[in-house]
């Protein structure tokens, strides 16, 4: 039985992988590997479970966890105030020294979503995530220009978001087989700065993504007990958010809170990771599940609404914190009118959330985060959070937590063009090493590239007409439409090494997981990442 590093080249492994680091993840490894395994197998049969019935419902054999009367842990000083939060990749550190000098209350240190999973850069985000811990990261450029981590004003706290439990660790094997990432990512980060975050009051502090169920949560609580332990920690040091970007989460909300309440901080509301969700959860569900246009389901459709007010009063019903979503639109420091725009549209959503009850939300550009924060001091005042506010009034029904009709719009060819371009643009990007990609003014990760191509994939599959051009969506006008929106990249890359190198890969994978035969793919990373590791 051993562990194997495949590659130990990139900058920051001497430090990150030392020989202990890595005993202690290959611990974490062999308790819960299997576990997790098991999880990943039983994901599969609830879909079908749920595919069959066009449904899901609150879990009858947890119904005492919903009627109980408990609280998740008191939230530690640094967690109490989470009004703002910045959200970006730990590599490079350009990133991670703007996002931690951006004045956001918290900042969401991404090894998931917003990050490419090479090698390098989970290195070099892990050897960032060290730095800062310390006070001692800094960046010079290659024009010279010096970053440094600001003195004047107090950091963002970091709260790190590994990956996910699909994904693996294609260089890290252990008797040959990959490492689960999720324990690559969290255990390597909470061995080498756990304790030294602790004793500062900055931590330990983790996002946790993906989960579909209970037990998920039940696994990472397990681990955190365990990895406390082993490194000599008090029980309760490491704090966890969970994100509802799943439609069974969304289920199990007051569930995933109870089996974390030890190491609970609070839940956060996605928005295109919970669309692809129910997507890819409800595919073969008939039309009565196909979304408009993904523009026009905004988070004031019903479904949304049921979602996001059944999330605040969950949290604030157990003593958690409820996170809002993301602010995507970006601003243009060369075009004003861009920049007002975004702005006006971040006050409106931050302002939604604000009065909802949502104790903060995220930004995705250091520009915005004073509108955000605006927004909430408005309605918290001097108030940390507005934990309080329970919502006693919200009375949400299953029935409306799938009401996918109540979006209204269309769907349409120009948005069917829209998904093509951004999922191969997106992808493309990702494959070159970098998960947080502008496109039209706005900041994507890969949850845009997921709900951009399960829609397609929907259209297809339910042979739906198009409002603007009266065509149905068949194999040929996707082929059609994908061959000319990847022209289209090429005329705008205007560079034939990059696209050849990038662009034409994620086409073909676009095309592979819109197209193919086979069964639906859970997550285009899992495929993508095959291609950078």
């Amino acid at each position: 039985m051993t562990l194997t590093v495949t590659d130990t080249t990139p900058a920051g492994a001497d430090r990150i992988l030392t020989p202990e680091a890595l005993d202690f993840v290959e611990q974490l490894h062999r308790k819960f590997a299997g576990t997790r395994n098991e999880l990943l197998v039983q994901r599969v049969a609830n879909r079908r479970r749920a595919a069959e019935t066009g449904g899901l419902d609150f879990l009858p054999e947890t119904k005492d966890i919903r009627e109980g009367d408990w609280k998740v842990a008191p939230a530690p000083e640094k967690l109490r105030d989470r009004r703002v939060e910045m959200t970006g990749p730990a590599s490079p550190a350009k990133m991670a020294i703007n996002a931690l000098n951006s004045g956001a209350k918290v900042w969401l240190a991404d090894l998931e979503d917003a990050s490419t999973p090479s090698w390098p850069n989970v290195l070099d985000a892990l050897a960032n995530l060290t730095d800062a811990a310390r006070g001692e990261l800094s960046f010079t450029s290659p024009e010279g220009k010096e970053y440094a981590l600001r003195t004047d004003a107090p950091l963002a706290t970091v709260v790190v978001r590994p990956r996910g439990w699909h994904l693996p660790e294609n260089h890290i094997l252990i008797d040959g087989e990959p490492a689960v990432g999720a324990l690559v990512d969290f255990g390597l980060h909470f061995f080498h700065n756990g304790k030294y975050l602790l004793e500062r009051g900055d931590g330990p502090f983790y996002y946790l993504p993906k989960m579909e169920s209970y037990l998920e949560a039940r696994l990472w609580n397990d681990v955190f007990v365990f990895a406390q332990d082993e490194l000599g920690l008090p029980q309760g040091s490491v704090r966890a958010t969970v994100l509802i970007e799943t439609i069974p989460a969304a289920f199990q909300m007051e569930e995933i809170l109870y089996e974390l309440r030890d190491h609970a901080s609070g839940l956060n509301a996605g928005r295109w990771d919970y669309l692809f969700s129910i997507i890819k959860y409800f595919r073969e569900s008939g039309e009565s599940f196909v979304m408009p246009d993904r523009a026009s389901v905004v988070m004031t459709a019903p479904f949304m609404r049921a979602y996001t007010e059944l999330l605040v009063k969950t949290c604030h019903r157990r003593g958690a914190f409820a996170m809002g979503g993301m602010a995507a639109v970006i601003p243009n420091r060369r075009e004003p009118e861009v920049t007002a725009a975004a702005f006006e549209k971040v006050r409106a959503d931050k302002t939604r959330e604000a009065n909802d009850g949502f104790d903060g939300s995220w930004v995705a550009h250091p520009d915005l985060v004073e509108t955000c924060r605006e927004v909430f001091d408005s309605v918290l005042g001097e108030k940390p959070n507005q934990v309080d506010r329970l919502r006693e009034e919200v009375q949400v029904t299953p029935a409306q937590l799938l009401d996918v009709s109540s979006a209204h719009g269309e769907v349409t060819e120009a948005g069917l063009r829209l998904n093509l371009y951004v999922a191969v643009a997106y992808t493309a990007v990702w494959l070159s090493g970098n998960g947080a990609v502008a496109i039209h003014n706005l900041m994507e990760d890969a949850a845009t590239a997921e709900i951009s191509r399960s829609q397609v994939w929907q259209q297809l599959h339910n042979q739906v007409k198009l409002a603007d051009s009266g065509h149905t969506v068949t194999r040929e006008l996707i082929r059609q439409l994908l061959d000319e929106e990847t022209e289209r990249l090429r005329t705008e890359v205007n560079d034939d090494e990059r696209f050849n190198r990038y662009y034409l890969p994620a086409a073909k994978l676009i095309a592979d997981l819109t197209l193919g035969e086979g069964e639906f793919v859970e997550f285009l990373t899992l495929p993508a990442y095959e291609l950078v590791s």
